[in-house]
């Protein structure tokens, strides 16, 4: 096929993958879908830079631009590219391109490790060689026949009743897209059983269920039966941060979700993190999402009160 002829065809798979999106974000700017994972987004400007946790699995735009921040690192993505990412990440997201005319409009859907080694498995996809660990974020170009899966998704939710019989083989096609595709080699890498990205990504988990936990590093090295050395390497290589660095920003990211979803003030929040000094935990919050921990929630209600009138 001409490239002409491909890029057309992308074009016009992404133009429909587009009004897909728009259809099902009418009146609202997220849908959590019921197809397990999967949700739907749509913003009329761009957006401040707000810290957040990136979850495993994959991000596509069908219009618009987003900016990614991982440590001092910068990931685009747009209509011609997706987001892929491995493993739980703090990062820093904006909508850089947006408008009234031609809205942000995007998809997530997640995945798991496991879900990947057993389809690796199953297709008997060997995994790379090399065990040096791979940054858990890449950026890679749509192609049609992924473009195509997610709209098949998509037109599920016309029928609900289908879902749970027929998203299952759909998402097992994305995640075999995904494993073969540009950055296939990448997470093949992180998935494999045995793989330092594997054991690394064990770790997070763990990080993550145990949040108020204090942590040394040779107890999570010794986990994994890595040296404390070998254990800090492969962990930055991973994450682009130190597993305190790690910790702190799921710390943060974690008190923010609580004083904004629960009727938390900051000191019962720090506290539930991990936290034994408030004022340790204001000046951290502060210095992380740019404003003191009551200021910051005011303002994330407001704008959400603004979006929603």
């Amino acid at each position: 096929m001409r490239a002409g002829t491909a890029n057309e065809k992308n074009e016009d798979l992404t133009a429909q993958l587009g009004r897909s999106i728009a259809k099902w974000t009418d009146g609202v700017d997220r849908l959590e879908t019921s197809v397990p994972g999967l949700a739907l987004f749509k913003r009329f400007e761009p957006t401040d830079p707000m810290p957040g946790m990136y979850e495993p699995g994959v991000c596509l735009i069908a219009q618009g631009e987003k900016r990614i921040l991982l440590g001092n690192e910068t990931y685009i993505y747009d209509e011609d590219h997706y987001l892929l990412t491995a493993v739980h990440l703090p990062t820093i997201a904006e909508i850089t391109r947006a408008s009234e005319d031609r809205p942000y409009l995007g998809l997530r859907l997640k995945f798991n490790l496991q879900d990947l080694s057993q389809l690796m498995a199953d297709n008997k996809l060997p995994p790379p060689s090399v065990q040096q660990s791979p940054r858990g974020i890449a950026i890679a170009k749509n192609t049609s026949p992924l473009l195509s899966c997610f709209i098949r998704l998509i037109d599920l939710l016309e029928n609900e009743e289908d879902i749970p019989f027929l998203a299952p083989g759909i998402m097992r096609e994305i995640t075999y897209r995904l494993l073969t595709g540009e950055q296939g080699k990448r997470l093949r890498q992180i998935a494999a059983v045995f793989s330092k990205g594997r054991q690394i990504a064990q770790i997070i988990d763990w990080i993550k269920e145990n949040i108020a936990e204090p942590i040394r590093i040779e107890d999570l090295a010794k986990q994994v039966n890595m040296s404390v050395s070998t254990f800090h390497h492969h962990f930055k290589s991973l994450t682009a941060m130190t597993p305190l660095q790690f910790q702190k920003n799921l710390r943060l990211n974690e008190a923010r979700r609580l004083m904004l979803a629960e009727p938390t003030d900051a000191a019962t929040a720090s506290f539930l993190v991990g936290y034994e000094s408030p004022s340790q935990f204001n000046r951290e919050y502060s210095r992380l999402f740019g404003a003191p921990p009551l200021r910051d929630i005011k303002n994330l209600r407001d704008n959400t009160v603004d979006r929603s009138a």
